[in-house]
């Protein structure tokens, strides 16, 4: 009995903590060139109406780049303009992690598999081409 009452508790604690993470992830956030080390844009977490999550470039930082539109992307996504693009799609909760959704690399128009936690209070983006994450790279941004 008191191994139950024990297990629901921390149980609890865990769902509380993997909440907190998540609420964390929400919000705006500063994509960093993996080259270059400059901030390029702003991308928006948000939970979607479907109860998914998903990120959407909602500001272009580099001058250069304020009328850039996505040339190579497929479908909808043919010539969009960069800033406003849903990049990230179709993310559910898990762990106080995001996964199991799609990330749109906007320079080669290619859809990865996705992964998001925080790390030391940045925001780690794992696109790859396997489901389990082995073959890819990540991205670190910060708030």
């Amino acid at each position: 009995m008191r191994s139950r009452i024990l297990l629901a508790l921390l149980a609890l604690v865990m769902s509380v903590s993997a909440s907190a993470q998540l609420s964390a992830i929400l919000g705006d956030w500063k994509t960093v060139d993996d080259k270059t080390g400059e901030k390029r844009s702003v991308v928006t977490i948000y939970k979607g109406s479907d109860g998914l999550y998903y990120g959407k470039i909602s500001k272009m930082l580099m001058y250069q780049e304020l009328d850039l539109k996505c040339e190579e992307c497929k479908g909808e996504d043919h010539n969009a303009p960069i800033e406003g693009l849903v990049i990230i799609r179709g993310m559910k909760a898990e762990d106080g992690q995001l996964v199991g959704g799609k990330v749109l690399d906007p320079e080669s128009g290619k859809f990865y598999y996705g992964k998001i936690y925080l790390k030391d209070g940045k925001l780690v983006l794992r696109g790859s081409l396997d489901k389990r994450g082995f073959l890819g790279r990540n991205q670190t941004w910060v708030k």
